[in-house]
């Protein structure tokens, strides 16, 4: 049964190889594949404890230096510094279990279950049963509105139709039938006598036999595709782990001097100057930075979360903003993903539907809802989407429908079928004739026509009519128009013989609609807004290429004039890897793509060193999503394996809150930098300022004084600066692409200078306390310049937070309080460093004296320098880019 398609065997050996038959398989049989098959569901992710997920973090490289750094630290009787670090890892790591934990409850919300019950004839009985105890050889019934609940071969079908977009990205219902199909290698569109998985029934009635199940099925077979994908690191945690590596290289050689240089010397002890070179240590490690980075990370979900983006994984805030390239589905994602009436053309004239306003008696306006199988319910139309569409054009034009169905009730029909391709149905009119109303095919119906309604008048079709209708017909399927033609007889009684032969002959030619699946309304502006930012769009889609192309030029996704920028996956299938990754460039568009082409596509951006989103809300994306560096689902009607593979779910499907998460990924990245460049170059300044210390045979800061200013100045103000407001025209610079990391655009250079800076005005502030003493006493003196030193480097930093609100902007320009939290930081961090100076008791804690007006003034004055050297190299830095 394997070596032959299911699709080219007859029903009969089918029910043979499966062991089952019309009436349905036993109870027994059922209970007895079950226990030997499992259940009819895809598999699922395995979820980690909250204990796995503490564990986890302590994983990162950064947490790892901070613990061995304790570890030392408690070693050499440094108990406050060992107990201090361990209770920012410990917080850093409840923190990032709390995010990971509140992500996964969104996700879960969201999920549905897509095909819940399942209608099955058992011991010739039918009854309903859960989806997931499907079996292969169970006999399904299905009808319109139903959702297939595993994979089909249809037995018996009745004018069926099923949507399969999310399968094969066709937005059109697939007529299905259930005839032997005799070709090779057909695709999945095209097995008319199957049903898959997770597909929608949207017209007909059919009876199947389950082939496949859970993760034999087509979707599951997608699913296990997704398994194998690789994983990606993001553009933040490869940053954060070549920053702790580097900074750790940087804190054994710094460490190694100073230990060296101090033995050398015979100025301390061993015991002493291993207690420095721990200091020093401290000193280097921002042991803020893990947790400033998560809690930004944090809250930029929490913003994106209140804007409809919901972030599954971390680090993925920031990877948009770091995004080059946008691949996203058409269907459902750029459109709508529903049918609408775009143009009417009657009387030989085309134009726009929302300028036709129809009489009652309009032929053409009664047809496009008497000929037509949609359902008024209480939840709205129901049917066919090109058939609800008419009647929901109808509806929009305040067109009777409820009316001219009642007065003109069907007494008869010939239904739809893809060979003759139209339909028609018969109903009486008031004079006691009858209407026939024919719809169908324009080539088709054409062939049936006889007259022309024009202008209110019936006329003979000419040749020259019949011309000027198809070549119509022909410019609005080149605009991925869906057309439909519409005409009608007037008889006096209802034919006997209802047959085509008979009935649809003699026509006269009412008119044709153009219709589309739309593009959603704020998908425009939302591509021009990426296209601004540097970002490049593509369409990725499983339609035809006509289509495809028509809806990227109205988006402005492509330029009209560019043909070549569509590319179809035939045309790919014909390229070799390395030729494809020579010519992604160039193409915009991907059209009648499986979802094998949608990870090629991926991929060869990605070989340019661009960093890629995907998004997407079928199963057809799902792999796609899962290989991008950042894979966006869609809450709403994404399905769940597309949710479960994306980094990121739009919960309202909006694809313009794309750009919202770009902007905040670059606003989350930018204050991240800026809390960097703070953090580092306030570090570099006290390790400068203790290396210094060291070599010169200074009395230096002890290690509560370093901790002290750590804890002080790298936990509120930084933290603030990671919630800094967006600054200008941030989303009219291009991408940073996968090669930028913390220290781009500047911030390195910034951390050197300003580090160098904030050492060099401690030392000088210490080496004019003991050149120009207060007090005339050595022990005073050396007590004074301590604790002024410590008092202008705890300062100096809270200025500098001021400095780090923009890395090239003026302070001025950037708005120095706008930001009220980070107000309140630096008034509650001046007031305790202030306090272990000036409250009794701490003072001697802290081994600091108390200073007088004049020293406090050369302390103030000394720190206000910070923010007028920076204020100036600022200023050049911007005439020099200028």
């Amino acid at each position: 049964m394997a070596k032959v398609p299911i699709y080219q065997q007859p029903v009969s050996t089918i029910y043979q190889a499966l062991q089952t038959n019309e009436q349905g398989l036993t109870s027994a049989t059922v209970k007895e594949r079950l226990a030997q098959n499992g259940k009819n569901a895809l598999n699922q992710q395995k979820t980690t404890s909250l204990l796995q997920k503490f564990i986890a973090q302590f994983k990162d490289f950064m947490i790892i230096v901070l613990l061995v750094a304790a570890f030392i630290a408690g070693l050499t009787g440094e108990v406050v510094d060992a107990v201090i670090i361990l209770i920012v890892v410990v917080l850093n790591a409840v923190f990032g279990v709390f995010q990971e934990a509140k992500a996964e409850e969104a996700i879960n919300a969201l999920k549905e279950m897509s095909a819940p019950n399942a209608t099955v004839r058992r011991d010739n009985v039918v009854t309903t049963v859960k989806s997931d105890e499907l079996v292969v050889g169970d006999i399904v019934l299905l009808e319109a509105g139903d959702i297939i609940p595993a994979d089909l071969r249809l037995t018996e079908v009745g004018s069926l139709k099923v949507e399969e977009s999310a399968l094969t990205g066709e937005s059109v219902p697939v007529e299905k039938n259930d005839a032997v199909l005799t070709a090779n290698d057909l695709a999945i569109g095209d097995r008319a006598n199957m049903a898959f998985m997770n597909s929608n029934v949207t017209y007909g009635r059919a009876t199947g036999v389950v082939v496949a199940t859970g993760m034999q099925t087509e979707v599951g077979r997608i699913a296990g595709m997704i398994e194998d994908a690789d994983e990606t690191t993001t553009p933040l945690q490869a940053n954060l782990t070549q920053l702790g590596k580097s900074l750790t290289i940087l804190i054994l050689i710094i460490a190694a001097i100073v230990f060296v240089m101090g033995m050398w010397r015979q100025a301390e002890s061993l015991i002493d100057m291993l207690l420095t070179a721990i200091s020093l240590a401290v000193a280097a490690i921002p042991e803020g930075l893990p947790a400033i980075v998560t809690i930004t990370l944090a809250l930029g979900t929490q913003r994106m979360a209140k804007r409809h983006a919901i972030v599954r994984k971390l680090p993925a805030v920031e990877t948009l903003g770091s995004t080059d390239v946008i691949a996203s589905d058409k269907t459902g994602t750029l459109t709508q993903n529903k049918m609408t009436v775009e143009k009417v053309y009657q009387d030989l004239r085309l134009v726009d539907a929302h300028t036709v306003d129809f009489e009652r008696d309009n032929r053409l306006a009664q047809t496009m809802i008497l000929s037509n199988d949609t359902k008024m319910t209480d939840d709205g139309l129901a049917g066919d989407p090109t058939e609800t569409a008419l009647v929901q054009y109808q509806l929009d034009r305040h067109y009777p429908v409820d009316a001219v169905l009642h007065d003109l009730p069907r007494v008869a029909e010939i239904p739809f079928d893809s060979e003759r391709k139209l339909m028609s149905t018969i109903h009486p009119l008031p004079d006691n004739q009858f209407l026939i109303a024919v719809k169908g095919a324009p080539d088709e119906l054409l062939k049936r026509v006889t007259h022309l309604a024009r202008d209110g008048q019936v006329v003979a079709l000419t040749a020259a009519d019949r011309q000027t209708i198809l070549t119509t017909n022909h410019e609005m399927a080149t605009q991925a128009l869906r057309v439909l033609a519409f005409a009608y007889r007037i008889v006096d009684a209802v034919p006997s013989d209802l047959t085509s032969a008979h009935v649809e002959n003699d026509l006269v030619f009412a008119g044709m609609v153009g219709m589309i699946d739309p593009e959603r309304p704020e998908v425009e502006q939302a591509v021009a807004d990426a296209k601004a930012a540097g970002i490049r769009p593509l369409m990725i889609t499983g339609d035809h290429k006509d289509t495809a192309a028509a809806i990227a030029t109205r988006l402005g996704i492509m330029e009209p004039s560019d043909t070549a920028a569509v590319v179809t996956g035939a045309e790919l299938d014909e390229m070799d890897d390395a030729t494809f990754a020579k010519r992604v460039k160039d193409f915009t568009v991907y059209a009648r793509v499986a979802p094998e082409h949608k990870v090629r596509i991926v991929n060869a951006w990605q070989q340019h060193g661009k960093v890629v989103a995907m998004t997407g809300d079928g199963v057809n994306d799902a792999p796609a999503l899962k290989a991008a560096d950042i894979g966006i689902g869609m809450g709403i009607t994404g399905t769940e394996v597309s949710k479960g593979a994306s980094d990121m779910v739009l919960a309202d499907d909006n694809f313009s809150t794309i750009v919202v998460a770009v902007e905040e990924g670059r606003k989350v990245f930018a204050n991240i930098q800026k809390a960097i460049q703070y953090l580092l170059s306030a570090n570099l300044g006290e390790v400068l300022t203790l290396f210094m210390m060291t070599m010169l045979g200074w009395q230096i800061l002890a290690p509560v004084h370093i901790l002290w200013i750590n804890l002080v100045t790298d936990t509120l103000p930084a933290i603030a600066l990671g919630i800094e407001p967006m600054e200008r025209n941030i989303m009219k610079q291009p991408p940073r692409g996968r090669k930028s990391n913390f220290f781009s655009g500047g911030v390195l250079g910034g951390i050197l200078y300003q580090g160098l800076l904030e050492g060099g005005i401690t030392l000088f502030v210490y080496w004019m306390a003991i050149t120009y003493p207060v007090h005339q006493a050595a022990s005073l003196a050396h007590a004074d310049a301590l604790t002024m030193a410590f008092a202008t480097l705890g300062l100096i930093q809270l200025f500098h937070a001021f400095n780090s609100k923009s890395i090239h902007g003026s302070i001025f320009t950037v708005g120095l309080f706008r930001n009220k939290f980070f107000n309140w930081a630096i008034v509650i961090a001046f007031a305790l460093l202030a306090m272990t100076i000036l409250v009794p008791g701490l003072n001697s804690m802290f081994h600091v004296a108390a200073l007088n007006l004049f020293q406090w003034a050369i302390v103030l004055g000394a720190s206000l320098m910070m923010i007028v050297i920076v204020e100036i190299v600022k200023f050049f830095q911007r005439r020099v880019v200028k």
